[in-house]
């Protein structure tokens, strides 16, 4: 990651995606329990308004070119499917984390697929109308990085 002022503390210290969830236990039920992000605090209000914060560990915010992103989904599904924002989850196996959220849920797109950039990724429409990709890397980082083509723009790219 560059940087122009490489001892200054970060501006932002957290990346929090707020999703509306018609079904809200539901979604809960999808996001906490099926794929499994550890519940961090939970908020009941006026009217029956709640929220809860699941912790989704490190957080990443992807900026992609219309061009970019048209590639990604011809590469994970065939055929152009993601609405403008897309959630990705990194996890251990993504094989069996799709079986899970199917089973959960979620309708799969596309299968895991090997990527050019070597990982496995699955496409899934989730509950609160995500479209969400797992994705399980099946390579470090260096080894990503020397791909031709993938990685290649400097520390901290990604494909």
């Amino acid at each position: 990651m560059t940087s122009d002022a490489p001892d200054r503390p970060p501006a932002v210290r957290q990346l929090r995606l707020v999703v509306e969830a018609e079904d809200y236990h539901a979604a809960v039920a999808f996001f906490r329990d099926a794929l499994g992000l550890p519940e961090e605090a939970a908020f009941t209000g006026d009217g029956d308004a709640r929220v809860m914060i699941l912790d989704a560990g490190r957080a990443t915010l992807e900026i992609a070119n219309p061009a970019q992103k048209r590639m990604i989904d011809e590469v994970e599904v065939g055929r152009q499917v993601a609405p403008r924002i897309r959630v990705a989850f990194e996890v251990d196996d993504a094989r069996a984390a799709t079986e899970r959220l199917v089973a959960a849920g979620a309708e799969q797109v596309a299968p895991p697929t090997v990527t050019p950039w070597q990982s496995l990724n699955a496409r899934l429409d989730a509950p609160a109308d995500l479209h969400i990709t797992v994705f399980q890397e099946l390579r470090s980082q260096d080894e990503r990085a020397a791909l031709d083509g993938f990685g290649t723009e400097g520390p901290g790219a990604s494909g």
